[in-house]
């Protein structure tokens, strides 16, 4: 489960979540000028190497939000305070077009790409229509995503904290009753659409009052396969509410939503330019989170480096972590909001002093790092955004150097990291872990390289002192150097033997395996005469579960676009479903999905384990509305037609 899952933040508090100091999310949320810096960098950075400001943008079609402060927008006083509290002052382009239409009332249509401050464009107005508060809920914001639904509500909460206004958050995977208790008393709702529609069914979310509805990131909803949710929902709300969409492209079934729930909207398109991060290297390795300190050390050891910024997500997770590091012997210290100012300080005085050679951050602790001879960045925990991931990065490369970036990615999360880098239009490439041999290797060549500087300026007490110990010892020369090696090798930690295995760990090894022949480590084998794989879920109508649930689940913890997802056959206790041999990869290595607040293992489907034989003229994907099958509503009926098939 995620921290603060389902619970309710009752302003003034400023976060959902105990390390919410930690996310970015409400910086990023802005996306606008903060005291004229730029949102993704500190104020100690040179200006030259940060991506350009929202607002700055010279191809921008709409003019700059720089010279709109939030107060000439007409916004509540209260949230015009809160926006100056956290430091910004002018709107980015978005904001500065759509907050008056969405604060006169009017549908609005929103195309800005990420770190355009879109969130502040639809939460401002939100908050500023709902502020006397009140229940049930007064507005909805639907999204992709468990995580983007926790950073929508930090940020609401961050700008709400003068207001008295509940924000409840809701996402699957999480215990159904905190939530629920949380609805109750909520004015506003974050929630993902598959979680909601369950609260809605059974009665525990109540939308008669809805005055807002904000789409966030709806292609996104879209390509996971929640469109017929995000129908559904928009068809529950009275008649009367107010809709704002959000998304960075606009495909067809996107075009159609706002043509039929939308009334006489705004269109709103704002482009910038891309974040820059060109003169980083950047790499991902796919770890699972129980070896991620193994590939930690590996890299640590097998990668040749000056200081080293760690990030972690978390306040306990940094400090665990460098506390990890420590007792292995690596010179680590950690940073993050737990430390008052004078640790930080010491923290940072120690690392441009060379004293340590690695820090563990956190992103708010890290945003005053401003140190030269960082030459790698480490993304232990994948960002939650392509801004977070920019600004994280963004920490190496300085005054003109080259720098790295590495990312550790869960199978989970491996086609996140590919969406950043389409995001930024990098290649992000994926690299191995370093292997035993590679690591013995490279530390040997540095020690080598050590010993030849040092031999390329002799000095005379040395030679002097040499052929004293050679006489009062009775050693060889060669002894005597071999005996010196030996210690001086000790003292750095290198090892003398001669490089083992290039294989890497075996976890990494069954990684790789599992990219040709599937985590159950044999070859998958298709059906005869498609390119489509059975998977085998125990769980099914006894359950409630509906094909819906099934391909969001898919779709949401693979990370693969929901449309790609084949034929969903539910049975009393168990379901079927067709994917692509391509696809079936990935999602098998996330082992369990969350369905209906179940963990349900996934594994290939065998012959003779019950599946219904393919009917003819039905084994195809699945057609219409964001891959959903045209009959996909009945199919939710128990022993309806199409009941059993998708």
């Amino acid at each position: 489960m995620l921290p603060g899952a389902g619970l309710t933040s009752q302003c003034p508090q400023t976060s959902l979540r105990p390390d919410a100091a930690a996310d970015p999310g409400t910086a990023a949320s802005l996306g606008g000028r903060r005291e004229g810096k730029s949102p993704y960098m500190s104020q100690t950075d040179p200006q030259p190497e940060s991506p350009a400001t929202p607002g700055e943008d010279p191809e921008s079609s709409e003019p700059s939000g720089a010279d709109v402060t939030f107060e000439a927008l007409g916004l509540d006083p209260a949230l015009v305070e809160a926006v100056a509290a956290l430091g910004f002052t002018a709107a980015t382009p978005i904001q500065a077009a759509a907050i008056p239409a969405m604060l006169e009332g009017r549908d609005l249509i929103g195309r800005a790409r990420t770190g355009s401050g879109k969130t502040a464009a639809f939460g401002l107005p939100l908050l500023h229509s709902v502020r006397e508060g009140g229940s049930p809920p007064r507005a909805l914001v639907l999204t992709p995503t468990r995580e983007l639904a926790l950073q929508v509500s930090d940020a609401l909460s961050s700008f709400a904290k003068r207001l008295r206004i509940t924000i409840a958050t809701v996402y699957g995977g999480a215990p159904y009753g905190p939530q629920i208790s949380a609805l109750k008393r909520a004015s506003v709702v974050v929630g993902t659409p598959g979680r909601l529609i369950d609260l809605l069914e059974n009665r525990n979310l109540d939308v008669s009052a809805m005055e807002l509805v904000v789409l966030d990131e709806a292609d996104e909803m879209l390509r996971m396969g929640f469109i017929d949710d995000v129908t559904r929902l928009l068809e529950s709300t009275p008649d009367g509410r107010r809709t704002a969409l959000f998304s960075a492209t606009m495909p067809r079934e996107i075009r159609r939503i706002a043509d039929e729930h939308l009334t006489d909207p705004i269109e709103i398109q704002v482009e910038s330019r891309a974040m820059s991060s060109d003169h980083i290297e950047q790499q991902w390795i796919r770890v699972p989170s129980r070896h991620k300190l193994e590939a930690l050390g590996r890299v640590l050891r097998g990668t040749p480096h000056e200081a080293v910024l760690v990030f972690a997500r978390t306040r306990a997770s940094c400090a665990e972590l460098a506390d990890a590091l420590g007792k292995r012997g690596i010179a680590v210290d950690p940073l993050h909001g737990d430390l008052n100012q004078p640790a930080r300080e010491r923290v940072i005085r120690r690392l441009r002093a060379r004293e340590i050679d690695v820090v563990i951050a956190t992103d708010v602790a890290a945003r005053g790092i401003d140190v030269d001879h960082i030459t790698h960045v480490v993304n232990y925990d994948l960002p939650l955004d392509t801004e977070t991931y920019v600004h994280r990065i963004g920490r190496t490369g300085r005054v003109g150097r080259k720098g790295v970036a590495i990312t550790f990615a869960t199978p989970k999360e491996k086609q996140r990291i590919r969406r950043m880098g389409q995001q930024l239009g990098v290649n992000i490439q994926q690299v191995e872990v370093p292997s035993d041999a590679s690591i013995v290797q490279g530390e040997q060549d540095r020690f080598l390289a050590k010993l030849t500087e040092s031999a390329a300026n002799p000095t005379p007490d040395a030679a002097t002192w040499l052929a004293t110990a050679i006489d009062k010892s009775g050693l060889t020369l060669e002894q005597l150097a071999q005996a010196a090696v030996e210690l001086l090798a000790d003292s750095d930690h290198i090892e003398l033997t001669a490089p083992g295995s290039a294989r890497g760990p075996a976890w990494a090894t069954a990684i790789r395996r599992s990219d040709d022949f599937g985590t159950d480590r044999r070859p998958i084998e298709s059906n005869e005469d498609t390119n489509e794989v059975q998977l085998y879920l125990p769980v099914g109508r006894q359950r409630n579960v509906r094909p819906g649930d099934v391909v969001g689940a898919i779709a949401n913890e693979a990370g693969i676009d929901g449309r790609r997802i084949g034929k969903v056959s539910i049975l009393d206790r168990k379901t079927f479903v067709g994917v692509p041999k391509a696809v079936a990869d990935t999602v098998l290595e996330l082992e369990n999905v969350e369905i209906r607040g179940h963990s349900v293992p996934v594994t290939l489907a065998h012959p003779g384990s019950g599946q219904p034989r393919r009917r003819e003229g039905r084994g195809g994907p699945r057609q219409g509305s964001g891959g959903r099958a045209p009959n996909s509503r009945r199919s939710r009926q128990p022993g309806g037609p199409g009941a059993d098939l998708r």
